[in-house]
């Protein structure tokens, strides 16, 4: 059953439980007071037909009825007729067809238009007429003179119109009460249904535009309530599962870009071993000069394919966080000076290294930490472009850690590329020429094994005149 149906019903249901329930203390109420039951049935009729005396009305009605039934006469008499009215009551003594006598703020002529007929019976004792746009309650009696003709005594009381025009109208009234009522539990459900199912709805139609791929779009909340809190949710929700597209987007793109990238770099080597496997096999190589030249370069393709297959293979692992690492306390000066002692390089590029003048320990894995080194050195080597090119190694100690700076002099990167240098796959050199340039993986690597050790890596460049790669090392304990 929908919500919608839910709030029908619950409508539905107040309404007629509260008429039950009026209905039930109405006859509750009556039926204390009066103790029967059955005078329930003419309730209305007794209370606004009958039209109930007050004390003093009752009082000079059943004087005036004595007198009319015992002598008449003396309701001919005026200054008798005149000892029996009060403030507010008026009395009038009807003969035949003629006013013998009427209260003098009574207009007489009006009376005998208003004034019920003679009713030998006497039923309708009690009603309400309306002289002179005022309203008068009546009661009367009905009888015969000596001389046998008709007469009447009314003991009239003036009324307020509009609690007469709410005692005449009263089925019609409770009636517009009762639509009233309905109506504004009507009103009352729609809005506060409708700041449910709206909120509902559009939660709906979000949930339909997610399960179609659609997630450019926002969830707004317009309250603090449960229903905006839910929204507020849904809204997060939609919001980390457009970045988790965006990212599995990325990482598409990576993947093929990767794809791309491998294929080329390994079929380039694997065009040229087949060339010259091919020139050896036709004959070619038909000197000892030539066979030396075409070996030596099938083994340094091979070698460019062994090195790259190493790379992604130890990227692989990093990523997957399925690399050991194997940390020992390292005294960085000590390290750093053996490493630049066995390192070689090609002529014509000068090493520079400043170290501190204390020792200095950090907790690093030498293995993956002489790959950092030989990765950014190597990345320097390539874009070298000065007669003098110069490699420079310096430490700096600082609060908590200690960084590592390399600098070159080569030929700078791109303000627009800095940023992404260190991103997997990516590569300011856009050719995929070896001497220039490789997988794009060389500085991503030397970022996870950072990352790994718990520091940062970083770069600051200016074109024509350098490159800084910087990386931080947290302390160890001095020994």
């Amino acid at each position: 059953m929908s919500i919608k149906m839910r709030f029908l019903l619950s409508y539905v249901g107040v309404i007629f439980f509260s008429i039950i329930l009026l209905l039930t203390a109405g006859f509750l109420i009556i039926f204390a007071i009066t103790g029967d039951a059955k005078s329930i049935e003419s309730l209305y009729k007794k209370t606004y037909v009958q039209k109930p005396l007050t004390t003093e009305e009752e009082s000079i009605f059943l004087d005036l009825k004595l007198l009319a039934k015992n002598n008449a006469k003396q309701l001919l008499n005026e200054n008798e007729i005149r000892s029996f009215e009060q403030e507010d009551i008026q009395i009038v003594v009807r003969k035949g067809m003629k006013i013998e006598y009427a209260s003098p703020s009574l207009d007489r002529q009006v009376l005998d238009q208003s004034l019920p007929r003679f009713e030998k019976t006497n039923i309708n004792t009690r009603d309400t007429i309306k002289m002179n746009n005022t309203f008068f309650t009546y009661v009367k009696f009905d009888f015969y003179f000596p001389d046998k003709k008709e007469g009447s005594i009314f003991v009239l009381r003036k009324a307020s119109s509009y609690t007469e025009l709410i005692r005449e109208f009263f089925p019609i009234l409770s009636g517009l009460l009762l639509i009233l009522f309905i109506m504004i539990i009507g009103i009352v459900n729609y809005f506060v249904s409708r700041s449910i199912i709206k909120p509902l709805d559009h939660l709906k139609k979000a949930a339909e535009k997610i399960a179609s791929g659609d997630l450019d779009f926002a969830i707004k909340s317009t309250s603090q309530d449960e229903i905006g809190q839910l929204n507020g949710a849904f809204e997060e929700m939609r919001s980390r599962l457009k970045k988790s597209v965006n990212i599995q987007i990325q990482y598409e793109e990576n993947r093929k870009e990767l794809l791309s990238n491998i294929s080329h770099d390994l079929k380039t080597p694997m065009t040229s071993i087949i060339g010259y496997m091919e020139g050896i096999k036709d004959g070619v190589a038909n000197t000892p000069e030539k066979m030396e030249k075409y070996v030596s370069t099938v083994y340094v393709k091979a070698k460019d394919m062994d090195s790259l297959i190493d790379e992604l293979f130890l990227f692989s692992k990093l990523d997957l966080k399925k690399e050991p690492f194997h940390f020992e306390m390292v005294e960085l000066n000590t390290y750093l000076e053996d490493y630049v002692e066995k390192l070689y390089l090609d002529q014509g590029i000068r090493m520079e290294l400043h170290l501190l003048y204390h020792p200095i320990y950090v907790r690093a894995d030498r293995e993956k930490l002489k790959r950092v080194l030989a990765n950014v050195i190597n990345n320097c080597v390539k874009y070298m472009d000065k007669d003098e090119k110069i490699i420079s190694i310096s430490l700096h100690e600082r609060i908590e850690d200690l960084m590592v700076q390399i600098t070159d002099n080569g030929k700078g990167i791109e303000s627009v590329a800095l940023p992404f240098i260190f991103e997997r796959f990516y590569r300011a050199e856009q050719s995929r020429n070896s001497q220039t340039g490789g997988s794009g993986l060389g500085l991503a690597i030397a970022k996870q094994i950072i990352v790994e050790h718990g520091g940062e890596i970083w770069a600051t460049s200016e074109v024509g005149k350098g490159t800084s790669i910087c990386f931080s090392l947290r302390k160890g304990d001095n020994r």
